[in-house]
């Protein structure tokens, strides 16, 4: 997955957003790729991204599940709708559950599936594990947004 171009290179390589911008310089840089019916990514935290000592900061993990699930959104819209680029989605609710720490000193490993799909939005199901154990989970809805609204066009 290295050398091709993830969802975010692919449709948005000018995306500022803290988490899957891929040009944000102090981003997180989430790459996400389709794969069947759900998206992945993998992501290596680094020491400022920690809680305390060896555990990463819940607030990063929501941002991690977010940009992933919104991105799963967005493709799963281009891919119902036959589109060529995907619509600009946006967060209109999520959820996350910490049923663990997460360690940050390992590879951090997530997945994203559709668990219904309407005309202009989309509710995910997202998960994030390290160490071949789930971490965390999100549910929640991303929706295409229209001309007029701030976040249009953004990608």
């Amino acid at each position: 997955m290295i050398n091709e171009l993830c969802l975010q290179e692919k449709y948005a390589p000018h995306n500022t957003c803290f988490g899957c911008g891929p040009s944000n310089v102090k981003g997180l840089k989430i790459r996400s790729f389709p794969k069947g019916d759900e998206v992945v990514a993998e992501w290596t935290p680094e020491a400022h991204h920690e809680a305390f000592p060896g555990v990463l900061n819940g607030g990063i993990i929501g941002a991690l599940l977010d940009c992933h699930s919104n991105w799963t959104s967005a493709w799963a819209l281009m891919e119902k709708n036959k589109e060529a680029i995907p619509p600009c989605t946006v967060t209109a609710d999520y959820a996350i559950k910490l049923l663990r720490p997460t360690p940050s000193n390992t590879q951090i490993f997530l997945s994203a599936k559709v668990a219904e799909l309407k005309e202009d939005r989309a509710v995910i199901e997202a998960i994030l594990m390290a160490n071949g154990k789930t971490c965390a989970t999100c549910r929640g809805t991303f929706v295409a947004v229209k001309p007029g609204h701030p976040a249009y066009h953004r990608w």
